[in-house]
């Protein structure tokens, strides 16, 4: 992958799975059970979906690349969108990164413009746009861990959510 712009989005990818896995971390005794007082989800069923978050991008990079990454229907298996434990989140958002990294291995620039049917676009969407969308969608969940972890008063700042660059 000696793509510039492959590059740029896993490092983004990258930077986003280790700032959930820190928040993880983070997680207080007793905080897997907590529930946000508007009657969202229990931590513990946040992480298994910050876990489908991730297997979305193995999706997409076995759409990308099917033969190579053909070992990848195996992940379909693995269970997401249901409780777990920090120590298996981490376990799991640990294989899903090994995945991760190997399938942008096999990506270029110019795959990034190659359009992929979907279930939710049959027509087709360009592999950036899918790659983005799951990278939101993994934001949007981090940033709901790092919520609640405010409201349960663990302390937390900016800096737990975001991986600042340079001498600051």
């Amino acid at each position: 992958m000696p793509a510039t712009l492959c590059t740029a989005v896993l490092g983004k990818i990258r930077e986003q799975i280790d700032r959930t896995e820190h928040l993880i971390g983070l997680l207080p005794a007793g905080g897997l059970a907590w529930t946000p007082p508007d009657g969202g989800w229990p931590v513990s069923l946040q992480l298994g979906h910050l876990l489908e978050c991730l297997a979305g991008f193995c999706a997409v990079l076995a759409a990308a690349h099917p033969e190579p990454l053909a070992h990848f229907r195996q992940l379909r298996d693995w269970p997401v969108n249901q409780s777990c434990d920090a120590a298996e989140a981490l376990r799991r958002i640990a294989a899903y990164r090994a995945a991760i990294e190997e399938g942008f291995a096999l990506l270029d620039d110019a795959d990034l413009e190659r359009s992929l049917p979907t279930v939710f676009v049959p027509q087709g969407e360009p592999l950036l746009t899918l790659l983005l969308g799951n990278l939101e969608h993994l934001i949007n969940h981090k940033h709901q861990l790092f919520a609640c972890l405010k409201l349960m008063g663990v302390a937390v700042s900016t800096r737990d959510l975001y991986q600042f660059r340079g001498g600051a």
